[in-house]
């Protein structure tokens, strides 16, 4: 599932449901304010981001409380039945605050924009304004549309949307790792996901405004840079001035070579799309962080094939094994998706034998959850019944747990770059930062100056299944 989701994990990195407030930005200075919580994807936060700066330009300063705004909004996701449990009852919740406070506007964007809108303005009456992914540019618009009373819609998909020339404001931003968005919409028609119906068709964005916003963040004191996309691998920009283009391994290499200083991520990697170029570019230069998220989603080829993924059981396996010939160090997670239509428990144990051989050092899990729309909802019955995806789950979070545990074992006593990115969240006297394997370290702080931002090599003393825990050397 190529969807960057941020679902059951192994790890600790949710921001699912929060609200932000943009760097540096005084809201008491703006007659407006805004309200805005997003949830699922990374794509999602990015997208806050681009909302954000169009709002800011109209007027509309942000606000972590939402009693204090004018205008809610909720960033949604639709990739599973509970994430739109959970936005629903949200919205229940801010209706009540608008009984009192009449004027208050609230509106949806995202995935649950583009697919329920009917159903959200008429039928339950939930919210005043709704607007698809593509269609944030006429935010102001439907804004002025929903002051006189009048529900406010554009849920239209573009084939040339990227907000290439929008300056996202970095919202609640630690000012030391950003994301930047590369493209937008999928083309892998994946038979269980709703993202190419409410995103729309794969584009790539200009690579010359890539750069010149990474350069700007740079410029600006950040330290690293997640280059998003439903599928990155696949990026391919025309240059139609130069009738050049840019795949995906040489925008990497561009965005690497701003500086040594700043390092590179990135996400979400399609199996069938990952190529040598790009292994061979992330082992070329230090600053490209040595971290894959490879979905899997089924370690059986049949399932595999009706969730229409493109590969095999033994050729994704290959993969593995390639990234591992040529980087050794780098650190593999995964998507998985237990409980798929027909899945049989010989299916499933496939999946646990690929998980063992792949050695994933954290994994996203979740079981089947049909979404009206898909290729799968209809050409396939949702036949597993939930007790036993529920089990079969279970299983899989166990196994994860224990690969996890023993990767973070393994690196007991080893020491690695850090990239501080702030205080623990648990102790204000420890620093917390990522290594190149995009794993979180906790260290004390001592009498040492560094501040968020500054490299730090850390000794590994210890570790829990999500946490490497260390001293700094001086």
């Amino acid at each position: 599932m190529n969807m960057l989701e941020i679902p059951t994990k192994t790890h600790d990195e949710s921001r699912q449901g929060e609200a932000y407030t943009p760097v540096g930005e005084e809201s008491v200075l703006f007659s407006k304010k805004f309200y805005i919580e997003s949830y699922g994807c990374q794509m999602n936060f990015s997208d806050s981001e681009i909302v954000a700066s169009i709002l800011h330009q109209e007027g509309f300063g942000a606000t972590k409380h939402f009693e204090e705004a004018s205008l809610i909004l909720l960033n949604t996701c639709s990739i599973r039945e509970k994430a739109e449990q959970t936005i629903r009852k949200r919205l229940t919740e801010f209706r009540k605050t608008k009984e009192k406070k009449p004027d208050l506007l609230i509106g949806i964007l995202g995935c649950m924009a583009e697919r329920l809108k009917a159903k959200l303005l008429e039928e339950e009456k939930l919210v005043d304004i709704v607007v698809g992914p593509d269609a944030y540019r006429s935010l102001p618009t439907l804004i002025a549309e929903a002051e006189t009373g009048q529900k406010a819609v554009n849920v239209l998909l573009s084939r040339e949307e990227t907000y290439a020339d929008i300056s996202p404001i970095r919202i609640d931003s630690n000012g030391v790792t950003a994301f930047v968005s590369i493209m937008r919409g999928c083309n892998n028609m994946c038979s269980f996901c709703v993202v190419p119906f409410t995103r729309g068709r794969e584009r790539s964005r200009n690579a010359d405004s890539i750069l010149a916003e990474v350069q700007d963040l740079f410029n600006r004191g950040f330290k690293e840079v997640t280059l998003l996309g439903q599928n990155v691998d696949s990026y391919h920009w025309y240059n139609e001035s130069t009738k050049t283009s840019v795949n995906f391994a040489e925008l990497l290499e561009k965005v690497a070579l701003i500086s040594p200083l700043l390092r590179v991520r990135f996400s979400t990697s399609h199996p069938k799309d990952i190529t040598d170029d790009v292994l061979f570019t992330m082992a070329k230069y230090k600053n490209i962080c040595k971290y894959i998220h490879l979905p899997i989603q089924s370690g059986n080829s049949r399932i595999l094939q009706l969730m229409n993924r493109t590969y095999s059981r033994e050729w994704y396996l290959a993969k593995v094994d390639r990234i591992k010939a040529i980087m050794p160090d780098c650190a593999i997670s995964t998507d998985i998706i237990t409980g798929f239509c027909s899945e049989t428990e010989a299916d499933h144990q496939d999946t646990l034998t690929a998980m063992q051989y792949a050695q994933y050092d954290y994994a996203y899990m979740f079981f089947y959850s049909e979404r009206p729309g898909t290729l799968a909802a209809k050409r396939f019955t949702d036949d597993v019944p939930e007790e036993v995806k529920k089990r079969r789950l279970q299983e899989i979070i166990q196994l994860q747990n224990e690969l996890s545990k023993k990767s973070y074992t393994n690196d007991i006593g080893k020491t690695f770059e850090v990239l501080i990115e702030g205080e623990s969240k648990k102790d204000s006297t420890h620093w917390k930062g990522r290594n190149s394997q995009n794993k979180m370290l906790v260290f004390p702080k001592k009498n040492y100056t560094y501040k968020p931002g500054d490299y730090v090599q850390v000794y590994v003393q210890d570790a829990t299944q999500a946490t490497l825990l260390g001293e700094i050397i001086a």
